[in-house]
């Protein structure tokens, strides 16, 4: 007797790192609200090792932003937007016949669906679209991930990210090197962490930190990043993907926000996070400048966050 394949759901989030760790709780609630089904996830090919720790998914449809999906064999029963409020988006998903769509409601694109919520954090937002849409609830606390199997390159360091995927959220590369000197001052291990077109960014810091301190950037996979995260005993970076890492592993973190709020992308307030922002509306996230609210944060106000957690790791090990 010929097998037959379980029907298959289909949840596209063709976005970076922090995307997919902000999205976990809804995949989580997909998980559960389709058990019998195969579960995919569209998104880059680089995070399936990611997926593949965090259990979201039984395997990664490679995808990138709103290119075509080239989706091979029967149309998915399910299809789910976890990328965007449409229409370009919902099109994309559109293009592939599912049996149902699960998304935002959007009239362009002659979607129903729950009502978008601009002032709505991005892990509410999901978990929001998978309970109201499937009736099973998607837990918006639920964004751990299992620590990986690997060794860290250096355990119980402070790691420091300096970089951003635009400039209106990397904070000041001087700001960042003196930060890095008091870091190694304290006697922790020091580490500066990025892509390997960030390298060069990386180096600048832990020059101009007195040479103390160690260069990671463009020698880790994303596994071992994360591993190296998971063991930190801080994390001091912008409001990008290492700012989700920190969290996952609730490893204490200092997070620095310019152009858009943390209530809107930040750390749990319930968690050993320090999230920065002296902002007063939205601005650019994707601007060539850095944002003026990011430049109002000061090094003493990261040392003095960052001071407060290194001691709460003395006095309490567990983190509890």
């Amino acid at each position: 007797m010929a097998l037959t394949s379980p029907p298959s759901v289909v949840a596209l989030r063709a976005l970076g790192l922090g995307d997919f760790l902000t999205g976990v709780p809804a995949l989580r609630g997909l998980r559960a609200a389709f058990a019998g089904h195969e579960l995919v996830l569209a998104a880059p090919a680089a995070l399936e090792p990611l997926v593949r720790l965090a259990g979201v998914a039984d395997r990664v449809h490679p995808a990138a932003g709103l290119a075509p999906l080239r989706w091979p064999g029967p149309a998915p029963e399910v299809a789910v937007n976890l990328h965007g409020r449409g229409p370009e988006s919902h099109r994309l998903l559109q293009g592939l016949a599912p049996c149902r769509l699960l998304a935002f409601g959007c009239e362009q694109a002659e979607v129903r669906g729950p009502a978008w919520t601009d002032a709505e954090h991005e892990v509410e937002r999901w978990c929001r679209l998978v309970t109201e849409s499937t009736g099973v609830r998607a837990d918006p606390a639920d964004l751990a991930l299992p620590t990986p199997g690997i060794d860290p390159a250096v355990d119980g360091a402070v790691v420091i990210h300096p970089g951003a995927a635009f400039a209106s959220r990397r904070w000041p590369v001087d700001r960042f090197a003196q930060v890095a000197a008091w870091a190694a001052s304290t006697g922790c291990p020091v580490v500066i962490t990025g892509s390997g077109s960030e390298r060069e960014l990386a180096q600048r810091v832990a020059a101009d930190a007195g040479g103390r301190v160690g260069v990671l950037a463009g020698e880790t996979t994303l596994l071992e990043l994360a591993a190296l995260v998971a063991s930190a005993q801080l994390v001091i970076c912008g409001d990008t993907g290492v700012a989700h890492l920190a969290t996952a592993f609730r490893t204490p973190s200092v997070v620095l926000f310019g152009p858009v709020p943390p209530g809107l992308w930040g750390p749990p307030e319930k968690g050993p996070h320090v999230a920065l922002w002296h902002g007063g509306g939205r601005g650019n996230p994707w601007g060539s400048t850095a944002d003026p609210a990011l430049l109002r944060i000061s090094v003493d106000a990261v040392v003095g966050a960052a001071t407060q957690l290194l001691s709460h790791c003395v006095s309490d090990p567990s983190g509890a």
